[in-house]
């Protein structure tokens, strides 16, 4: 098979990390880059040898004949720029959070629908090895039905430091976080049906919310527990590790700190070390989200490849993006919000 030819669109802080996993994937490489910065265009280019810069989007589908866009930009940009792919039917990958809006969402689905485009959001949090090692007992049965679970991403980093801009949105924490944490929460216990959410602000240099609170009723009959917060110190600092508690019929699970999974079940209680592997270009404490960056886009390859659906299409995140847009309201009105009523 002859290898897919991509563009990448957009290469700020994160966007490293993607062009680090393309070089590592077999059958798919990166051709041409798009940033309106010429400075980071350069820097990008020359880091990874790409030759085949743009910065303009149009001009870069105009001149290139591609196989898939990978947009890494910011939320603002992703509705013109997939609907740009779109009709230049060029498969996308659209890095999260999808859109500034559900509507905006469901138009970009749409617009892929309709050209018969394949969308994939970079939902990658739910790649992640130790959460793909607690789907794995899910599935083997040993802990039964699950009936409770708890997703935990409690820190006190400086994710400012990096991402300036996270500390001047209204929206903050759910918005850039709680999206992947929610999402894990649908990957483990199935799609929700109502949502009650509960916000604050405890840093007084930001204008969003930096700590979230989410109770959520599972169409399966499960409960869950969602809660987020980059106000939290502890003696030993857990980013960027999310923490998981899962009751069954039979058993449970809990991921705990340091990447180890205990299971009590059918067969007695294990308890095994699923820490990720340090990729040779990542670094610690990003390795863990940095493999499932890699993860997440040779699945997306494997999809193209094989004409299925990625895990995380557009139509699948629109149930994620959602959850999002349930928390928001339901914290203004602390009501509990009904997720079918916002995806009509």
């Amino acid at each position: 098979m002859a290898g897919l030819r991509g563009a990448l669109i957009g290469c700020g802080f994160f966007a490293v990390n993607q062009m680090h996993a393309w070089r590592d994937i077999e059958g798919a490489s990166i051709v041409a880059i798009c940033d309106r910065d010429p400075e980071r265009l350069r820097i990008v280019g020359d880091q990874f040898g790409v030759a085949r810069r743009y910065a303009d989007a149009a001009a870069m589908f105009a001149a290139e004949k591609l196989d898939f866009v990978d947009i890494a930009t910011t939320v603002g940009s992703h509705r013109p720029l997939v609907e740009m792919a779109a009709e230049n039917r060029v498969p996308v990958i659209c890095q999260k959070p999808f859109a500034p809006t559900l509507a905006d969402a469901k138009a970009m689905v749409k617009a892929c629908t309709d050209a018969g485009v394949p969308l994939m959001v970079h939902e990658n949090f739910r790649w992640q090895s130790p959460i793909q090692a607690v789907r794995a007992v899910l599935d083997s049965g040993e802990i039964g039905t699950p009936f409770f679970g708890r997703i935990s991403f409690r820190s006190g980093y400086d994710v400012f430091s990096g991402q300036p801009y996270l500390a001047t949105g209204k929206r903050f924490i759910i918005e850039d976080l709680g999206i992947h944490i929610l999402d894990i929460a649908r990957f483990l216990l199935g799609d929700v049906t109502s949502l009650t959410a509960r916000t604050t602000r405890i840093n007084p240099k930001i204008a969003g919310e930096d700590v979230a609170t989410m109770l959520m009723d599972h169409a399966g009959g499960a409960t869950s527990v969602v809660d987020c917060s980059y106000a939290t110190r502890l003696a030993t600092e857990p980013f960027p590790e999310t923490l998981v508690e899962l009751d069954g019929s039979d058993g449970t699970i809990r991921l705990a700190q340091g990447y180890q999974l205990t299971v009590t079940g059918k067969n007695g209680t294990t308890v095994k070390d699923v820490s990720p592997r340090l990729l040779p270009w990542a670094s610690r404490p990003w390795h863990n989200i940095q493999e499932s960056v890699l993860a997440i886009q040779r699945h997306w390859v494997d999809s193209l490849v094989s004409g299925k659906e990625p895990a995380t299409s557009g139509a699948d995140n629109l149930r994620t993006f959602a959850l999002v847009e349930a928390a928001y309201a339901g914290a203004e009105s602390r009501a509990p919000v009904q997720i079918d009523d916002l995806l009509k």
